[in-house]
């Protein structure tokens, strides 16, 4: 569970792969280092995905991912 500042949040509800991935990258090249996005997702497939995603890039870092109701949040921090 991610209990950190309040981050700015990216829906994208009703997209399916690749599309959460790929708009959590424009959204995270916007930021500034150090700020948090949180991404809201119905994609399962997200899961797997944004994690991989984030554990082959510079600069981005998985900080926590949360499942409900058919909800995935996943909240990933830029660091450079």
């Amino acid at each position: 569970m991610y209990t950190g500042h309040r981050p700015l949040t990216l829906d994208v509800q009703g997209e399916s792969c690749p599309m959460p991935v790929v708009k959590t990258k424009g959204a995270i090249d916007d930021l500034a280092s150090g700020e948090v996005l949180e991404v809201v997702a119905t994609d399962s497939g997200s899961m797997s995905d944004i994690d991989g995603w984030a554990s082959g890039m510079d600069g981005v870092e998985l900080l926590a991912q949360e499942e409900g109701d058919g909800i995935y949040t996943h909240y990933v921090r830029k660091t450079e």
